[in-house]
């Protein structure tokens, strides 16, 4: 199955709530913009609704967020499913013990940290994010959830740019979105 099969009758219609701004943030780039879809009650309804669809079926004990559009659609998602919420952040913005992770970005490299203690060994975990790219931002979030003992049961992403071949980077993982963009 490509990259792109998945969910193509609901594909359409929240794609119309997508802003897409050609040449952002520099020229040849088509910016895909999720603020579109959040302004829009019907719009971010669907969203939720959608990836949330991904999610049915899996065992899973958390949901985790990653920062911080990740938060906008876990929240939603766990509180739908009675599930708590772990929070993934840059670094330096949880004030408990942390563990971390860093990764590299197009230029340069970034951390992201989540408390210590917010995955139990054993503990089945769905990982939430709005755009998959490269992948780097997610796969080191997996990694500190497999750090503290807890397994990545599925990730999902509201939209995918899968000219980037971000999926390729989390290949070991059961990864959907509800839209896929064959570009960058």
């Amino acid at each position: 199955m490509g990259n792109c099969e998945e969910n193509k009758q609901e594909k359409k219609k929240l794609e119309d709530y997508v802003r897409s701004i050609p040449d952002f943030p520099e020229e040849g780039i088509i910016f895909r913009d999720v603020t579109s879809i959040l302004q829009d009650a019907d719009g971010l309804k669907l969203a939720v609704d959608s990836m949330q669809a991904l999610v049915e079926g899996t065992d899973a004990d958390v949901i985790v967020g990653a920062e911080s559009r990740g938060f906008i659609f876990g929240a939603p998602i766990a509180y739908n499913l009675h599930k708590p919420l772990v929070l993934v952040r840059k670094k330096g913005k949880l004030p408990c013990e942390t563990v971390e992770q860093s990764y590299d970005l197009e230029y340069g490299s970034a951390t992201v940290e989540m408390h210590k203690d917010s995955i139990l060994p054993g503990q089945k975990v769905v990982i939430v994010d709005d755009l998959i790219a490269t992948g780097g931002t997610v796969e080191a979030t997996a990694k500190l959830v497999e750090e503290l003992g807890g397994q990545v049961v599925k990730i999902v992403f509201l939209m995918e740019l899968a000219g980037l071949k971000g999926r390729e980077r989390l290949a070991k993982y059961d990864v959907a979105s509800v839209i896929c963009y064959e570009g960058k």
